[in-house]
């Protein structure tokens, strides 16, 4: 048998080595196990769906109006106002509210230019 046949068929047979092994290991110890964790999973999704549900019935509502109600009413107000502001500020100006004026343009340019 020629030298290069005997390395051929040695990577042949390591490589099938390998396969059966990987797969066996796989079969024996990788599956099970991902099926334990499967079924824990599944497990912990129900028993998170029925303390969803039991929350909701119970007064999620309550819970967001005490903790809107526990936040300062000017920043509520302040933020309100800023958000305003912004959108009359698009609705007229558009993308120049964005980008800035052509007064802006030129100003920017000249810092540029110094």
């Amino acid at each position: 048998m020629e030298v290069w046949q005997m390395l051929v068929l040695q990577a042949l047979v390591t490589g099938v080595t390998v396969a059966v092994v990987l797969m066996l290991f796989f079969r024996w110890v990788i599956k099970p196990y991902i099926g334990k964790q499967l079924v824990k999973i599944q497990e912990m999704t129900d028993s998170v769906e029925s303390k969803v549900v039991e929350g909701v019935r119970l007064g999620v509502k309550q819970g967001v109006t005490e903790s809107l109600q526990s936040l300062p009413g000017t920043t509520a107000k302040e933020s309100t106002r800023q958000l305003l502001r912004f959108g009359s500020d698009l609705v007229e100006n558009g993308l120049s509210s964005f980008l800035g004026t052509a007064e802006d343009l030129k100003r920017r340019s000249e810092r540029r230019r110094d």
